[in-house]
């Protein structure tokens, strides 16, 4: 319990890394994740870790094993938040995955362990999600350092301005013979533990996903002056297409489809809107009625253009196919949990994490924990001291098993 009190009093402390004085919105690269990363390292440190910055922000501690010669296993989650956000999502992941370099500090591991801290999983500055975990990956696109925040920032500026190299982010991909596998574990951010009364539950996959976004631009004029019949109206367009999303998502079931973010021009309140541009999220457990339910929205939104006499411009940003955790990893992870005392329950992620992108390189496990109401994205995020406490527990029984049931395997 006493390691599970300083995973919660380090998550108070990272809460207070913020861009904004009385709430917690801690976004890719801003000024707050210096502070994240000077506390990180030194907690590494005092748990046997060697930490590091590679070329895009991520945060890695690494101890070698008994032979140094060894792969090592990767414990990991995000350190980047959403606006006005809570302490626990992606923050108590890597700080569980350090907590478990702390318990295990004097086991003889013939593996090493390498705890990573994403700079970037929510994708809130730049609209491109999981920024840090596709560099790890080999993935990251450098077509994505053209792009730029509300404030006109490039990503490659942004890049540089951290101290970090755009020119060397290829060089930060991780070496897959190196490594033997990946395990995040992450808060629920649903409520199906809370209603089994359970502490923590074995992830057997994630929805795929798809953000897109859609412009619609009419003409702004005088709101006072113009008749509903000539008005070329971007907002009530973007209204139109928000309640079709709805209906849609309603219609069809298992799919989550939101529009999150409306940004509209000039935002007068005397002037008719001319532009408004909408953020898109469309998530299934199966790729294919997912593909099928974008296209048809998309569409939506080309028939509302036509019909109201504005131009549309669709793109999407991020696509994200489904994603099965690894069945031997979740073998492993489903006999700690039942070896720490807890009934073994399954569930399906519908919230994106940086396993996701990890998969596509390495074996990968993830772990939930119960989090109050299965509310996350919000101040009012808030799990249980014990949870963390089983969740540690399962994780460094998980980690303590794995010479004799994944070594021997590879």
């Amino acid at each position: 319990m006493a390691l599970a009190h300083r995973v919660m009093e380090r998550c108070d402390v990272l809460g207070s890394c913020s861009e904004e004085t009385f709430r917690l919105t801690r976004r890719f690269l801003t000024p707050p994740m210096r502070e994240v990363h000077e506390h990180v390292g030194g907690w590494m440190i005092a748990a046997g870790l060697s930490p590091r910055i590679d070329a895009v922000g991520n945060i890695l501690g690494h101890r070698a094993g008994t032979s140094t010669s060894a792969p090592s296993f990767v414990i990991g989650s995000h350190l980047d938040t959403v606006p006005h956000a809570g302490k626990y999502d992606g923050i108590v992941g890597v700080l569980l995955g350090i907590a478990v370099a702390e318990a295990l500090r004097d086991a003889e591991l013939p593996f090493g362990l390498l705890v990573a801290g994403f700079s970037e999983e929510e994708g809130v500055r730049y609209g491109a999600p999981f920024l840090g975990s596709m560099a790890a990956a080999g993935s990251f696109e450098r077509s994505l350092l053209q792009l730029t925040d509300a404030d006109g920032v490039s990503m490659d500026q942004a890049i540089r301005d951290f101290g970090g190299d755009p020119d060397r982010i290829a060089q930060a991909a991780w070496v897959p013979e190196r490594l033997l596998g990946y395990l995040e574990a992450h808060i629920e951010q649903g409520p199906v533990l809370e209603s089994l009364n359970l502490p923590i539950g074995i992830v057997t996959g994630i929805a795929g996903q798809t953000r897109a976004q859609v412009l619609f631009e009419g003409r702004a004029a005088h709101a006072g002056t113009v008749p509903p019949d000539q008005r070329r109206d971007a907002l009530t367009g973007a209204a139109e297409f928000i309640l079709a999303v709805e209906a849609h998502a309603r219609a069809t079931p298992d799919l989550r489809a939101t529009v999150g973010t409306v940004n509209i021009g000039p935002n007068v309140s005397n002037v008719i809107p001319g532009r408004a541009m909408l953020g898109l999220d469309i998530r299934h457990a199966d790729d294919q009625l997912r593909q099928a339910a974008v296209d048809h929205l998309l569409e939506v939104a080309r028939q509302i253009g036509e019909a109201r006499r504005l131009a549309v411009t669709l793109k999407t940003n991020a696509t994200q196919s489904v994603v099965r955790c690894d069945p031997k990893l979740t073998r492993i992870m489903q006999e700690a949990v039942a070896e720490a005392g807890i009934r073994p329950s399954h569930l399906l992620s519908g919230a994106g994490h940086d396993a996701m992108v990890i998969s596509r390189i390495l074996p990968t496990a993830m772990l939930f924990l119960r989090c109050r109401d299965g509310v996350s994205h919000h101040p009012d995020e808030s799990v249980k001291v014990e949870d963390v406490a089983a969740a540690l527990d399962a994780m460094a029984r998980f980690v303590s098993s794995l010479p004799k049931k994944l070594i021997s395997a590879v």
